[in-house]
């Protein structure tokens, strides 16, 4: 049997690794990346000094560390980012649908009283989250680059876009069905398709920031500003 070359040990490294996070795709490939030159540049470097190819390989990925080592550390950033893209989606679309949802009232959308309620509960749980989700991005922006990044933050991103989804559902059903009883049906009906989109939107992110703050992470929480 042929012995791995270079590039082959350094891919399967690189893949394994891959395949253990979780995460924005586009931060996770440029991470990858970065990992996969490092570890050719140091291979390189070894074959230059007369270390044979797959030993190169072999040393290069030690120094670096196992999938094991290096993985939480990773996954720590990739967990900042997520949270960070979770709380941008619901701090902007939540408030704009809360002006959609008053702009519909003002239309004279009239809701049985029942369903009045509870929409005022639903806008009232969104308008939390939706601060709540201001807050962790400022503790992920601007602030994060004088403070740590709390290390439960992702965590309560996590719940907070989750609580936000639910609410976007409800609100959702409530101007669907409002849409459907009322004479300006078309109104309600748009304003009822954009909350279910945001509703979409939000639930989808907040479940994979849910995943990734499952997942181990190692290290001191970056100071920096997540893009």
């Amino acid at each position: 049997m042929t012995a791995p070359g270079r590039a082959d040990l350094i891919d399967g490294h690189v893949a394994a690794l891959a395949a253990a996070l979780g995460g924005p795709e586009r931060l996770k490939a440029r991470l990858l990346e970065d990992l996969r030159d490092g570890l050719t540049d140091t291979a390189a470097a070894l074959v230059d000094e007369g270390v044979p190819e797959d030993r190169a390989a072999s040393r290069a990925v030690r120094e670096f560390g196992t999938v094991e080592e290096i993985a939480p550390s990773f996954q720590r950033e990739l967990t900042i980012a997520q949270a960070r893209r979770t709380a941008r989606t619901v701090a902007v679309g939540v408030p704009f649908l809360i002006v959609c949802w008053q702009v519909l009232g003002a239309a004279g959308q009239r809701l049985p009283p029942a369903a009045q309620l509870l929409a005022a509960h639903v806008g009232g749980v969104a308008a939390i989250a939706a601060l709540l989700a201001a807050a962790s991005l400022a503790a992920t922006g601007t602030l994060g680059r004088r403070m740590p990044t709390p290390r439960r933050l992702p965590h309560v991103v996590a719940w907070t876009g989750t609580t936000a989804g639910v609410a976007l559902g409800i609100g959702a059903l409530t101007l669907t069905v409002a849409a459907l009883l009322a004479s300006n049906w078309a109104l309600g009906a748009l304003i009822g398709a954009l909350t279910i989109v945001s509703h979409a939107r939000v639930a989808a992110s907040a479940r994979a920031c849910r995943q990734c703050a499952r997942l181990p992470v190692s290290g001191p929480a970056p100071a920096r500003s997540y893009g």
